[in-house]
Parts: C-alpha cells; structure tokens; sequence
C-alpha cells in the first residue's frame, strides 16, 4: 500500500468588489492559483467576471480536506458566504499580496 503524502491545501475565495461575484476555488498551490485567477487562465467564469481579488483563504493539512470544505461551502446560501467572508476580512482587502510574499 502507498503511503499517503501530506501536503498543504486551501480553498479560496475571489471577487470583482467587495459584496459581489463569488468562486470559490480549492488548490494545493495557492499563489500560483490566484496568479493564474488574475492573468485569465484560472477559470473561466473569473475571467468572465473579472475575479481577481483573493478575499478569503482557509489552509488545510490535506487536499481532501480542502475538497470536502469546497463542496460543503457552494452549498452554502450567499448570506453565509458574505459573512463568512466579513468576519474574516471585514474591509474585503486583497490578500494576494499578503500570501505572495
């Protein structure tokens, strides 16, 4: 049996303003996820809607974890998400300077 390989995941959260468009996303590689967001080649629903602010990241110890807290998120009613959001990022700042480093 193969061992299982750890390795850090994140489901995200981008916008075009504060209150608008959500996606949530989930990746093992969050900056090069959001990079990618902001230059078009991330999805094309951002791109469609121009989502390039990362305003929510939540970090976990396994991809599956992240997956399972994505599916468990888009199911979430807007109100929830909003306030999920507001709580931790209550002036909706761009976080992709802050996790880029």
């Amino acid at each position: 049996m193969e061992k299982c390989v750890m390795r850090k995941a994140y489901i995200y959260i981008m916008t075009n303003k504060p209150m608008g468009i959500l996606y949530i996303g989930v990746t093992d590689n969050l900056p090069a996820r959001i990079f990618a967001h902001r230059n078009g080649t991330g999805s094309e629903f951002c791109k469609k809607w121009h989502l390039v602010q990362l305003v929510y990241a939540e970090p976990f110890d396994r991809i599956d974890e992240a997956i399972a807290r994505e599916k468990a998120l888009k199911k979430w009613n807007r109100v929830w998400k909003l306030r999920l959001i507001s709580e931790a990022n209550p002036q909706w700042t761009d976080l992709f300077d802050a996790i880029n480093g």
